[in-house]
């Protein structure tokens, strides 16, 4: 039995100081975003698309339209806000920076806040870092900043027969028992130096990439970073160098670079409700 009171499991719900926070919260970020070139855009809840973001589209909400073409609810806002604004907006602005407030939805029945950015036809990783070290900054937090590079991982699993399901599911017992000096050093790398002796004994193969991930390493602004070579993230689209912000357990941030339609852009997105645990405490 339902009561009519009930809301659904994973549903959120605001009042009185919990809703003053969250508002508060979403304007500090946003004035941030404004100061630094973003406009605003809302999305529809409602997308044909969201199969391409999401790994595993079993957390998608779907149901057919009266074309009885799928839709689904709208689980992550990357992709739709690059397509409506390159391909639906594309005669009405020429603007590259976006900003949103808005939830997304996965199965059953959870929704989620998020404040995100899209830079659309930019490529420099280290300019959206950034201006994520910023906002960490004005919230006056200090979380670590995981920064990876998605290429590493899958250049090791296809060119040394690695099953890439040890990196996407953070077996590292698994890749030590492979015994390899070099893969060895990689497991161990937390910050820059470790990086740079990695990468004197990394096959010739994956240097490229090592490499790629020191430069922005050592170009970061923000201190309190870690260096994961060999991490591997769930979401479908980030293609090249990447991150992800953690503190006490929760994930307060995802982003990085990834391509749509051939256009490179970069992109990120805070998750309201762990911040607003984490500044609560």
């Amino acid at each position: 039995m339902v009561f009519e009171h009930e809301i659904p499991k994973g549903s959120r719900l605001y009042f009185g100081k919990t809703a003053k926070a969250k508002r508060n919260l979403e304007n500090r970020v946003c004035e941030i975003l404004d100061s630094k070139g973003f406009e605003e855009i809302i999305t529809p809840n409602f997308s044909y698309s969201q199969h391409q973001a999401i790994a595993n589209d079993r957390k998608l909400i779907k149901f057919s339209d009266e074309e009885n073409e799928q839709v689904s609810l709208r689980a992550d806002s990357t992709l739709d806000v690059v397509r409506i604004i390159t391909k639906r907006l594309g005669r009405a602005t020429s603007h590259k920076k976006w900003f949103y407030v808005q939830p997304v939805f996965s199965y059953p029945s959870t929704e989620d806040y998020q404040i995100g950015c899209e830079w659309i036809d930019h490529d420099n990783i280290v300019d959206l870092v950034n201006i994520t070290g910023t906002i960490l900054e004005d919230l006056e937090i200090n979380p670590v900043l995981q920064l990876s590079n998605i290429n590493i991982p899958k250049l090791i699993s296809k060119e040394f027969d690695i099953d890439i399901d040890y990196f996407k599911n953070g077996e590292i017992a698994k890749l030590f028992e492979i015994d390899d000096a070099w893969l060895n050093q990689l497991i161990k790398v937390k910050d820059i130096k470790d990086l740079e002796k990695a990468i004197k004994i990394s096959p010739e193969v994956i240097k490229a990439e090592l490499e790629k991930l020191l430069a922005v390493a050592r170009s970061v602004e923000y201190k309190n970073l870690v260096v994961a070579p060999l991490y591997h993230g769930s979401l479908k689209y980030y293609d090249d160098v990447y991150f992800r912000v953690i503190q006490d357990n929760f994930v307060i941030s995802r982003g990085g670079k990834y391509s749509s339609d051939g256009i490179s852009s970069l992109g990120f997105a805070l998750y309201t409700d762990s911040l607003l645990k984490i500044l609560e405490d």
